[in-house]
């Protein structure tokens, strides 16, 4: 597997950043994460795909701050309670003539306080309920701009990068903004309200006693950043090795059957074995370094604590404090932590979300295809007369691959293109579908220029019968009918006729119902290419393209499929990508690339009289079958009727 493959793992089902390890309020610290390169300019995009819903953020805003402060609130109250208690309690101790303990009051300051706690709840309720539909919007609308991006991408864009690579920007990157969004920031709302709250509320009670309080916290930092550096080392050697281990897994598990073959089930084992005792001492190191910060913290914050009671206790017996706000104010300085470590956790994690972000704004960054022109031709009925004239192409601008190219082929031709590997043969096909654009140059159809085409009308006209069969995850008739829509039940029974493809449908116990699974293996190779030319019939089109693929089936299927391209071919315009020996002796016309020129063309006895390239070509390759079949049969049997050609 390579480095790019491994990035592209994503451990644990926790989106691209890996949050599953380091749990705990400390975590986030500690792991590393994947930092954005523009924060600023990234940040601002994002906050645009928001402004339509500005209004419910400040609703979101006002009802985390109101649930915030009716929580802040309340240990004050709580603290008259107890303020009440303690002098009824005291007066009795002293003997004053009717003391007791007000209880009306209490009970008053006890609903007060269930009121605070209701009204608290609602609020927050009511934030996240608007939070997740504002998350939801975004992420909506975000997924919507990125499948319409990928729509209007050219082909190089997709031969330059790695599935899974564009797959995670579709659904790892957006789905970690969309939790993004939904939690971390109506937690960062109420971490800061909250952490704005309490110091004030801290210094309405006592000044001096939120110094104290506040001494604690550069120690706590301190120990914070020197623990999280540490750990953050074994963080990254534990995301590193997890990479090498989900790449092992697959490998092994993907190519199971090879590793079989060749007794190698001990080797992958011990392979295993080796990378999970890393990835073991990795996380053992990474989780009780960071495990670390949790009791430090707790150790120096009850430092905190006590400094706090023993001036408190004193401010209380000099009657400067009630002790209701000694206890009001413990609680506050034991909430006091929780907001900065929460609001450091979540910044980190806004780190991530922003760099999820620029990675999504880099897809949709990504340059078009030439847009549509505007006055559009059409071809009401395609006849499929084909011309390229003097055509250059390029994939990098200083490499030609296809040089003044130019050819006629007339309707109802088969045209078969050979060449060495990197010819530039399936470099043709692309172009004459617009998969690519050309440099220079022209190339039409029934005299149009298919730059004069909507791109969905000029694939209309072609029919495509590749070398690797796709098929989707669905029924048989399905599959066939996805080259027309509204195909009847008996179209697609004919189409399969047609193909030679009906036979071996009708045996399977559903028929035409049969559920193709997702790789479509639960039939052969030559059946997946029979229904492929199936449907190739049904959509009917002018013009077809044929890569053919007949090299890993059986003989016998080999003929059925060679029977269905010639049906499929009768009357149409045809580009043939020749494999086979047959397909070139009957074609129309031969063009023979190579280094992206046609140094030769003509049909199969021309070319052969010239003695040329393609000659040596059909040479070489009778011979190399010849030898095969002598290592094969054991004996000089002859040729293979159907020797393949490069």
């Amino acid at each position: 597997m390579t480095e790019e493959r491994k990035h592209n793992q994503t451990p644990m089902g926790k989106g691209p950043m890996g949050r599953g390890p380091g749990r705990g309020p400390m975590a986030g610290l500690a792991m590393p994460v994947e930092k954005a390169k523009d924060f600023k300019g990234t940040l601002k995009r994002l906050l645009h795909y928001l402004k339509p819903q500005s209004a419910k953020l400040f609703i979101v805003f006002i009802t985390a701050a109101l649930a915030t402060v009716f929580n802040i609130y309340s240990p004050k109250v709580m603290g008259k309670a107890i303020t009440k208690l303690f002098v009824g309690v005291m007066q009795k101790l002293q003997g004053i003539p009717n003391a007791g303990i007000d209880f009306h009051y209490i009970i008053n300051i006890l609903l007060i306080l269930g009121a605070l706690y209701i009204f608290s709840s609602f609020f927050n309720f009511l934030q996240q309920y608007i939070m997740a539909g504002v998350a939801q919007r975004l992420v909506y609308k975000m997924r919507n701009d990125v499948n319409d991006k990928l729509a209007r991408l050219p082909l190089k864009f997709f031969d330059s990068r790695t599935h899974g690579e564009i797959l995670s920007r579709v659904t790892n990157d957006i789905e970690n903004i969309s939790t993004t969004l939904q939690q971390s920031m109506t937690q960062l709302i109420t971490s800061v309200i909250t952490l704005i709250g309490i110091v004030i509320m801290m210094l309405l009670i006592s000044p001096v006693m939120t110094l104290i309080a506040a001494v604690t916290l550069p120690l706590s930092f301190l120990v914070t950043a020197k623990i999280a550096k540490r750990s953050q080392e074994f963080f990254k050697t534990q995301q590193k090795t997890l990479g090498e281990i989900n790449g092992h897994v697959e490998e092994m598990y993907t190519g199971h059957l090879i590793v079989k073959a060749f007794g190698l089930e001990n080797d992958s084992v011990n392979r295993f074995d080796d990378i999970n005792e890393k990835l073991y001492v990795a996380g053992w190191k990474a989780q009780f370094i960071s495990g670390l910060i949790m009791p430090l913290l707790n150790f120096i914050n009850n430092i905190g604590y006590v400094l706090v009671c023993i001036v408190g206790g004193i401010y209380v017996t000099k009657q400067a404090i009630e002790i209701g706000d000694v206890q009001a104010f413990i609680q506050y300085t034991r909430q006091f932590t929780h907001p900065i470590i929460q609001s450091a956790n979540i910044a980190n994690i806004l780190q991530s979300t922003i760099a999820s972000a620029e990675r999504v704004f880099e897809l949709l960054d990504e340059h078009e295809e030439i847009p549509e022109t505007q006055n559009a031709n059409t071809i009401s009925t395609p006849q499929g007369h084909v011309q390229f004239e003097n055509v250059d192409f390029s994939y990098k601008e200083d490499t030609l691959v296809i040089k003044n190219l130019s050819i006629d082929v007339k309707i109802g031709q088969t045209v078969a293109i050979v060449g060495p590997t990197g010819a530039g043969k399936t470099t043709l096909v692309n172009l004459l579908m617009r998969f690519y654009e050309t440099n220079s140059g022209a190339i039409s159809i029934d005299g149009v220029d298919i730059r004069d085409l909507r791109r969905d009308e000029l694939r209309r006209i072609f029919g495509m019968v590749l070398q690797d069969t796709w098929l989707f995850n669905g029924t048989i008739r399905d599959n066939i009918a996805y080259g027309r829509e509204y195909a009847t039940s008996d179209d697609i029974k004919k189409a399969a006729k047609m193909a030679y493809a009906d036979h071996f449908i009708r045996t399977l116990p559903a028929g035409y119902d049969t559920i193709l699974n997702e790789e479509a293996s639960n039939i052969s190779q030559g059946q997946k290419q029979l229904i492929t030319i199936a449907r190739a019939i049904l959509a009917n089109p002018a013009i077809l393209i044929l890569d053919e693929a007949t090299s890993s089936v059986d003989t016998r299927t080999e003929v059925l499929i060679q029977k269905a391209m010639t049906t499929l071919m009768k009357g149409r315009t045809s580009f043939v990508i020749a494999h086979r020996l047959s397909t070139i002796r009957d074609a129309d016309l031969i063009l023979v690339i190579n280094d992206g020129m046609i140094i030769e063309k003509g049909t199969h006895q021309e070319l052969l009289a010239m003695d040329g390239f393609y000659a040596d070509l059909i040479n070489n390759q009778f011979t190399s079958n010849a030898f095969n079949n002598d290592l094969n049969n054991g004996s000089n049997s002859g040729l293979n009727p159907s020797p393949a050609v490069s």
